[in-house]
């Protein structure tokens, strides 16, 4: 496409060499998607297998009815971190393609390279609230589930420090 002698080459590789630092953004977002939709689907398989039980009466059924409702809140949590750390990868990509169009056209939209790059951290951001909050949300569940064993008789030989 751009013979080695082409004024355009050395363009088109300070815009790759620009792009790098996007690049390495889009694949810890990727690597971070992962672990929420990990969690994801933990949270939903727990909240199918608590579906599934019929309580035995009014003390279990309510029980139950709780852990589906903080199960529910964390779904909405991580699909919004889910949401976001999407439309922050979208902004990347956006960003790298306004790179490369500025490179090798008469184009040069230059002015939106630092909003999408503003843009991309702020959804990521935004992401990485929301994934703090389900993770708060589930470590307040498991305390609280610690908290009705904390009284409970210890196994032989354990040497944990329980207060």
């Amino acid at each position: 496409m751009f013979p080695l002698n082409d004024p355009n080459v050395p363009v088109l590789a300070q815009t790759i060499q620009l792009a790098i630092a996007p690049v390495f953004l889009l694949t810890a977002i990727g690597a971070f998607l992962s672990a929420i939709t990990t969690r994801l689907g933990r949270v939903i398989d727990r909240a199918r297998k608590l579906e599934s039980i019929e309580p035995r009466d009014d003390q279990e059924r309510t029980l139950i009815t709780n852990e589906l409702a903080v199960l529910d809140r964390r779904m909405l949590l991580a699909n919004r971190a889910v949401g976001l750390s999407v439309a922050s990868a979208l902004t990347i990509c956006s960003l790298i393609t306004v790179l490369f169009i500025s490179a090798v056209s008469p184009l040069h939209p230059d002015q939106l390279v630092p909003i999408l790059f503003i843009l991309a951290l702020l959804l990521l951001m935004a992401s990485l609230f929301a994934f703090s909050l389900e993770v708060r949300i589930s470590i307040r569940t498991v305390r609280v589930r610690a908290e009705l064993i904390r009284h409970a008789p210890r196994p032989p030989g354990d040497i944990s420090f329980r207060s």
